[in-house]
This record gives C-alpha cells, structure tokens and sequence, in this order.
C-alpha cells in the first residue's frame, strides 16, 4: 500500500490544508507560491498514474485515493479562487466544474455497481478538460486579478468549464442504456 505512486497522491492531500494556508499569508508571494504548490500536486497527479501503471503499483488504495485528491485540490483551488476573484464568469464556471466532478462520480460509483465501470472510462475530452483546467488554476492562484495574465487564466477556466459539460455528456452518453433501462 506505501509504494510510490501512493506517497505521491497523499501527498496531494496533504498539499491541500498547506496550499490555503500558503495563499492567505499576508505576502505579495503567497500567491505565486500557492500556484507552484498547486501545478506541483498537478504534476504528481500524473506522475503517480504514470509510475502505478509502468512499475505494476497499482493498489485499491491507490485507485481510491487518486481520484479523491484531485477532486479536493481542485474543488479547493476553485473555493479559494472564486472568494478572491468575485467574479460571477469564474464562480459559474467553479460551479460546473465541481458539479460535474460530483456528478461523474456518483454516475461512475453507480456503474461500478452495475459491474459496468469499464463503460464511463475517463475520454480523451476529460484529459484535456483537466489540462486546461490545472493550466487556469495555476495561473489564477499565481496572478493578480485584472492583470493580462489573470484574464488568459480566466479565459482557459472557462474553456475548461465548456469541456467539463462536454465530458459530462459524453459519460453520460455512454451510461443512459443503463440509466434508462434499456440495457
């Protein structure tokens, strides 16, 4: 259970508590540090499917706790962001994000349940919906707002927040035989 890959999705969870204490410290830098926090725990999100996968490390634990720490860190990243942004565009596109998190996750833990996981696999649209959306955060938590930078960031969350709802229909797409009853 303490291989590698593991140790770095808990760290992810453990970056969290860390990432919103580091952002609220009273320093012109407590932003940028919190955005490198965040593309680091990004980063070990991949990394750690990468190594679980290429070194046979893959644990129940490992499957568990994954998808768990990158919901949290992102869910919390987008908490932060929309208290410090007030923007109505960014809590809008927070609020899909996060709704669609929760909402793929009950339909994947549904299915799971049918013995039907395998048919709500994660798309190539949801890969690149959680680049672009690990892109905005990062540079939304490094930036200021108002600045050229935080709107190319913002401009990215909401691209991300147009894929989520593209994904969101693709998975469930893939799962109204089930939902409907006609499989």
């Amino acid at each position: 259970m303490w291989n590698l890959p593991n140790l770095l999705t808990l760290l992810r969870v453990i970056l969290i508590p860390v990432l919103v204490a580091v952002y609220y410290l009273p320093f012109q830098w407590a932003g940028l540090a919190a955005a490198v926090m965040f593309a680091l725990a990004s980063i070990t999100d991949w990394f750690d499917g990468y190594l679980a996968r290429k070194m046979n490390l893959m644990t129940p634990f490992g499957a568990f706790l994954d998808p768990v720490a990158d919901k949290l860190i992102v869910a919390v990243a987008l908490v932060v962001l929309v208290e410090r942004y007030g923007n109505v565009w960014l809590t809008f596109a927070a609020t899909i994000i996060i709704g669609r998190e929760i909402v793929i996750s009950a339909l994947r833990e549904w299915m799971a349940e049918l013995g039907k996981r395998a048919s709500v696999a994660v798309s190539y649209v949801g890969k690149v919906k959680t680049l672009m959306q690990m892109v905005a955060i990062t540079g939304l938590l490094g930036v200021d707002p108002g600045t050229q930078l935080a709107v190319v960031a913002q401009g990215l969350l909401y691209i991300a927040a147009i894929l989520t709802l593209w994904s969101m229909m693709v998975y469930l797409r893939a799962a109204w035989p089930f939902m409907s009853g006609s499989k």
